[in-house]
């Protein structure tokens, strides 16, 4: 069962989701998807030290509601 607790669970499902795509895109398509894997993985070390996150920027605007504690420091 899927439990959302705001934008903090959404956005680990969209990091894990990107990741998983690029690695299949990368294996089945193009080597160069791995580029958009690095760059997920350095949005989430950014927003682990500074505390700013963009997609949860682009959470916000379109409309999704916070509900847990903090949400892209995981």
């Amino acid at each position: 069962m899927f439990v959302t607790n705001g934008k903090g669970n959404i956005i680990r499902l969209l990091a894990g989701i990107f990741i998983l795509l690029s690695l299949a895109l990368a294996q089945w398509v193009s080597p160069y998807w791995l580029l958009f894997t690095a760059f997920v993985g350095v949005n989430l070390i950014i927003s682990s030290l500074t505390g700013f996150c963009l997609l949860e920027k682009i959470l916000v605007k379109l409309g999704v509601k916070e509900q847990g504690s903090s949400s892209c420091g995981l």
